[in-house]
């Protein structure tokens, strides 16, 4: 079985302070369905192409589960709480293994 991936690139954030009420309100759930965080910000450099505000990376058990996590209810609450002053690409991407 696959890993699968979080990917979220935020072209906006226009509450810092719902952000931070989103992550707080969801990383619990995220865990709960396995995922582990591998980004969530920090320092970061472009060489080319657009530059984010923030980048977080979350890594499942299986690309099933991370669709499963995205589309609870639980998930979709959380983030109700910044969507409306947050943009971002978010897509969920299965891994691959080369052994």
């Amino acid at each position: 079985m696959t890993k699968g991936y979080w990917i979220s690139l935020y072209t906006k954030i226009k509450s810092p302070d719902n952000q931070k009420k989103y992550a707080e309100t969801v990383t619990p759930i995220i865990k709960s369905y396995g995922g582990v965080p591998l980004v969530r910000g920090g320092k970061s450099k472009v060489y080319s192409g657009d530059n984010f505000p923030r980048t977080v990376i979350w890594e499942f058990p299986s690309f099933e589960k991370a669709v499963e996590c995205h589309n609870s209810k639980e998930y979709q609450a959380g983030w109700a709480i910044t969507k409306e002053t947050s943009a971002r690409h978010m897509q969920i991407v299965e891994g691959f293994n080369i052994e």
